[in-house]
């Protein structure tokens, strides 16, 4: 079984986030895919593999060095053909939580979360996509959210998340661009995984219908049918889990 079709066969895909419930939930699929080769899962709590395919590795998204030595280790190999950050900060048990107001942005707290949510993917993207192989279709995904397109914003709140994807979003089209110009084959885009029963949207689930609410397991799989379906016109995009394009 496969749902990678539109990649070569004996694919190399990079999970960033692997111990996040959307990480967790990749990893399920790619190693249950019959083209995937070899999976590297990196996390800042690693584990022990329990299937062939899978290689766990450490990673900080707030070092550089730590990123650079985790796209050392995914490559010493072969090239890499996808690249999944599935990584992101809503809230935190000590400082951070999204604002309902301009009068609770607290500076240190927006810093950490645009740390995370904006700076650390595209140290990713610098380090990473050198990586990626030169020959067929690669492509290259980071977890955005809707509520990061600012023509979408209705409601206000929630400024250092919002800020933080729409600032990842403008990077990756702007990184986009570049790689273009590279390797033509090459896809770079950001995606919207839809509400996801995780431990980032537990606290805010209340008011979401059961139908708008993913289990992991199918978020996951909504998105690598997307990944399926890019081709080297949707590079730059920014798509929601049923292939529709989100504004900026």
């Amino acid at each position: 079984m496969t749902n990678l079709s539109s990649f070569s066969s004996k694919l190399n895909v990079v999970v960033i986030g692997s111990n996040g419930g959307l990480g967790k939930a990749f990893l399920e699929a790619f190693e249950a895919d019959s083209r995937i080769n070899s999976i590297y899962a990196f996390s800042r709590n690693t584990t022990i593999s329990k299937n062939h395919k899978t290689q766990y590795s450490y990673i900080d998204l707030e070092n550089e060095d730590s990123i650079k030595a985790a796209a050392k280790t995914s490559s010493s190999v072969s090239k890499i053909d996808l690249v999944i950050v599935a990584t992101g900060i809503l809230h935190n048990e000590k400082n951070i939580k999204p604002e309902k107001s301009m009068a609770q942005i607290d500076p240190d707290a927006m810093r950490a979360v645009i740390g995370i949510n904006t700076i650390g993917p595209i140290m990713i993207a610098k380090h990473f996509l050198p990586k990626l192989r030169r020959d067929s279709k690669t492509v290259f995904a980071a977890l955005s959210a809707r509520v990061g397109s600012i023509n979408d914003n209705r409601m206000g709140g929630w400024a250092s998340y919002r800020a933080s994807k729409a600032a990842l979003n403008m990077l990756i089209k702007t990184v986009a661009i570049e790689q273009k110009r590279l390797l033509p084959e090459s896809i770079v885009v950001s995606l919207h995984p839809g509400t996801v029963d995780t431990q980032l949207s537990q606290p805010f689930q209340k008011n979401v219908g059961k139908s708008s609410l993913f289990k992991a397991s199918d978020a996951a799989n909504n998105l690598i049918k997307v990944v399926n379906n890019l081709t080297i016109d949707d590079t730059g995009s920014f798509l929601a889990w049923d292939g529709s394009s989100i504004e900026y």
